[in-house]
């Protein structure tokens, strides 16, 4: 196992520690929601750092973060949407005054 990949594979887990962390700790919405992009991010990290290790020559790893990158993105836009959408109505984006969310 090469450096460079040792090196990828500790800055991922490192994101995807930090990242559940402040998603299971945080009780603010949008807190919660950069939690969950850290989480992806150190999984899109491995992901690369494996694909490259294993197959250098093929680019659909590279097609598969787009991807990624791409849900990311829409579930940004719809949680912030959702979050706005809280703000104006109950004045709040705290997850403990969410109760009418339940089922």
């Amino acid at each position: 196992m090469g450096v460079e990949l040792l090196i990828a594979l500790t800055t991922g887990a490192a994101l995807f520690g930090i990242g559940l962390y402040g998603a299971l700790s945080q009780t603010n919405l949008v807190m919660i929601m950069m939690g969950v992009e850290l989480i992806l991010a150190g999984a899109m990290i491995n992901l690369v750092a494996f694909w490259r290790y294993l197959h250098p020559d093929n680019p659909a790893g590279q097609m598969f973060v787009l991807i990624i990158m791409t849900v990311m993105a829409v579930e940004m836009a719809v949680g912030f949407g959702v979050a706005i959408a809280r703000f104006r109505a109950k004045g709040s984006v705290e997850m403990e005054e969410a109760t009418e969310l339940k089922g």
